[in-house]
């Protein structure tokens, strides 16, 4: 006679024991609320300390891998990713850091050019956790969100692990949450006034903190700078005693003819020229970002003797056929066209301006416009108004949003009663842009332009159907 199993609350003892498996992206989801909930990168409380507390605990991650720091005000996210592709093109594994992201949180972290993947990211966040609680106990202000990241970012590059991490920073330098790590290059994109809150409301100021990525015995890389921030940055070097290249006399952009979809670059390096260099992004910004991007990677491939080795031409030149930036001057849509970027502050919006009118041939532009409520909406405003004809000013769904009446208030002082529309909701925002510019007929040369904010940018490009980054 076969033997009964035991049975406890209905079932066979004899039977497997099934375990039902979480949810993948239900943990994704939870962890990425977790990290969020923590205070925003916009409202921190400088200092290191509970930073380089958790590191320690994770055994300082942030000295695995040698570290090209990207700091400045515009244009170091592009910069990174060009000092990443020319990296990947030389056969070296890489990590890259970046912020503030535009879909996901998981862009932050990307390894060989791709966001780090979902279990991966929950890994290293659940190997990360532990140590948080213990941190915040000590301290009167908790890990914010950023600081969080930044120790997934380093703990993530180590497990791979990499041969070098690019980083840029979040904000200012000295004490931006990624400054743990000594950096063997130090790269300084043009400095302007942003973020006066946290970093000063002068050049000289703003200057001192970016400076504070540059180490002792490193290699400092500083892009074209107002002198004032220029005049900081070399004497910050030279107390450290880090060897320093200035885009304009040691490397630079000697030419940039306009081709179909980007420009062709003629780039003088440290170790020699570089041309029929064709980068796939638009602006006189970015070919500069590319001067930079080439020297920091020739310091670091060359080390104190950069200028004896000049680089593979090919190699250069594959890199940087390879490049993208989503969300800078980015086309995402034809007749009209509509073109994205996320020029956030009055640098920024200048350098866009000046693009849009190079590198499009608009007989008519339209703008939309909502920026945050704590930046120079009034300065970024009056460096876009020469070239839009007529502007739509709306608001993002971030909290920090400036709302959309006043912000319309400020347009009318700058473009005029006749020239701006409010319409609150981004997506008809767009699109009362897009029938204005088609009023422009078949056979007009009418745009659009989607700018103010990256968090602007980002929903616009969910709402045209732009996926991924």
């Amino acid at each position: 006679m076969a033997r009964q199993g035991l049975r406890v609350s209905g079932r066979d003892l004899d039977s497997p024991v099934v375990t039902e498996q979480p949810d993948p992206d239900q943990r994704l989801r939870e962890v990425e609320r977790a990290i969020l909930d923590r205070a925003p990168e916009h409202d921190l409380v400088p200092a290191l300390d509970r930073i380089r507390e958790l590191l320690d605990l994770l055994g300082s991650p942030q000295v695995a891998a040698p570290v090209i720091h990207v700091a400045g005000t515009n244009g170091k996210t592009s910069t990174a990713r060009m000092i990443e592709a020319l990296l990947r093109e030389f056969g070296l594994r890489t990590g890259r850091f970046t912020s503030p992201h535009l879909h996901s949180v998981r862009e932050r972290i990307s390894f060989d050019g791709a966001p780090i993947d979902p279990e991966r990211f929950v890994a290293t966040y659940d190997d990360v956790a532990p140590y948080l609680d213990l941190v915040d106990a000590r301290h009167d202000v908790r890990l914010s969100f950023f600081e969080v990241l930044t120790a997934m970012g380093y703990a993530a590059f180590a497990d791979a692990p990499v041969d070098v991490a690019v980083v840029e920073i979040g904000m200012g330098g000295s004490w931006d949450a990624t400054n743990v790590a000594d950096a063997r290059v130090a790269v300084v994109t043009p400095i302007a006034i942003d973020h006066v809150r946290f970093l000063g409301s002068s050049l000289e100021e703003i200057a001192a903190e970016k400076a504070g990525i540059i180490k002792p015995d490193s290699y400092g890389v500083v892009a074209q700078q107002p002198l004032a921030a220029a005049e900081v940055l070399m004497r910050r070097s030279v107390e450290v005693g880090a060897i320093v290249a200035r885009e304009g006399l040691e490397f630079g952009v000697l030419a940039r003819p306009l081709a179909v979809g980007g420009q062709v670059l003629t780039l003088r390096g440290l170790a020699g020229e570089y041309d029929e260099v064709f980068l796939p992004l638009l602006g006189a910004h970015q070919a500069h970002n590319a001067a930079n991007a080439l020297a920091a990677v020739e310091a670091f491939l060359g080390g104190a003797h950069a200028e004896r080795g000049r680089l593979d031409i090919d190699l250069v030149r594959a890199a940087f056929a390879g490049v993208t930036s989503p969300g800078r001057l980015e086309v995402v849509r034809r007749s009209p066209t509509v073109v994205l970027d996320a020029a956030h502050n009055p640098a920024g919006a200048a350098a866009t301006a000046e693009a849009v009118q190079e590198s499009f041939g608009f007989t008519r532009l339209v703008g939309v416009f909502a920026a945050m409520a704590d930046k120079d909406v009034r300065g970024m405003l009056a460096a876009l108004e020469p070239v839009l004809a007529e502007l739509v000013v709306t608001q993002s769904g971030s909290g920090r949003a400036m709302p959309a009446d006043e912000l319309g208030a400020v347009a009318v002082e700058i473009f005029g009663p006749d020239r701006v529309e409010v319409t609150p909701r981004l997506d008809d925002a767009i699109d009362s842009a897009v029938t204005l510019a088609e009023e422009e007929g078949d056979l007009g040369g009418a745009g659009v332009l989607v700018t103010g904010s990256i968090v602007t940018v980002a929903e616009a490009r969910t709402l045209l159907g732009k996926v991924g980054a």
